[in-house]
């Protein structure tokens, strides 16, 4: 117990800097969630869209507190300034009936609460497990050293093979995403790469051999106007 007590005392963080830490976690928490509940709750899909917003800020900031500072621009700039900006564009198009999508709600209530208490629970027994793992007790002793590098370093050596097979796959999924919405279309016009590769200059340019000077082609003469060739009469 003594032990314990020196070894706090030696390592204490000073009180305004734990004070301060731990009442930005509470508001941020308590935004997250208050955000989180009204995505569900708001009447209005734009103001769901704009509260999901304010979730995702809210846990980047959260994230920027435990010091991991790329998973929170990471989710700033990818879900917020990519996925819930194309999101937010796609509902205000669209004449969504809130009515209907309204209707069962509360019927479905019960079997939604238990799917999302089974989900909680799964990733507080993951994360849990995750934080005892020997690489977090490793990457906690590494002193000095940037977030972002770490993960930089753990990505590109130990995960190198992974990260380049999910590159290949999203590559193809992009593909096949194009492919399949690809529609051909009789009245549009388009070039064929191959065809053009395949071009020699006799095909691009006809020579024709014409004689420098042509006669000009006769007129005919105009028709004179019967009117004009009969004699006039005396007033």
């Amino acid at each position: 117990m003594t032990a314990l007590r020196d070894w706090a005392c030696t390592n204490r963080v000073p009180d305004y800097d734990m004070d301060t830490t731990t009442a930005l976690f509470y508001v941020f928490s308590a935004v997250l969630l208050l955000s989180a509940f009204r995505v569900i709750t708001a009447n209005s899909p734009v103001h769901s869209a704009l509260f999901l917003v304010l979730s995702f800020f809210s846990a980047s900031c959260i994230w920027m507190l435990l010091h991991a500072e790329f998973l929170a621009i990471s989710l700033v700039l990818v879900y917020v300034g990519a996925v819930m900006v194309l999101f937010l564009f796609v509902v205000m198009m669209l004449d969504i009936n809130i009515e209907v999508l309204k209707q069962g709600f509360w019927n479905h209530f019960p079997v939604a609460a238990l799917v999302g208490v089974v989900i909680a629970l799964e990733m507080a027994w993951v994360l849990q497990r995750g934080f005892n793992t020997p690489v977090a007790r490793q990457m906690e002793g590494v002193v000095g050293m940037p977030n972002t590098k770490l993960l930089g370093i753990e990505l590109y050596t130990d995960y190198l093979y992974p990260l380049e097979i999910a590159a290949v796959l999203l590559l193809v999924a992009i593909i096949s995403a194009i492919a399949l919405t690809l529609r051909r279309r009789k009245d549009v016009r388009g070039q064929n790469p191959s065809e053009q590769v395949k071009a020699k200059k006799a095909d691009r340019l006809r020579i024709v051999k014409m004689d420098a000077v042509r006669e000009l082609p006769s007129v005919p003469a105009a028709p004179i106007a019967a009117d004009a060739a009969a004699p006039k009469g005396n007033a």
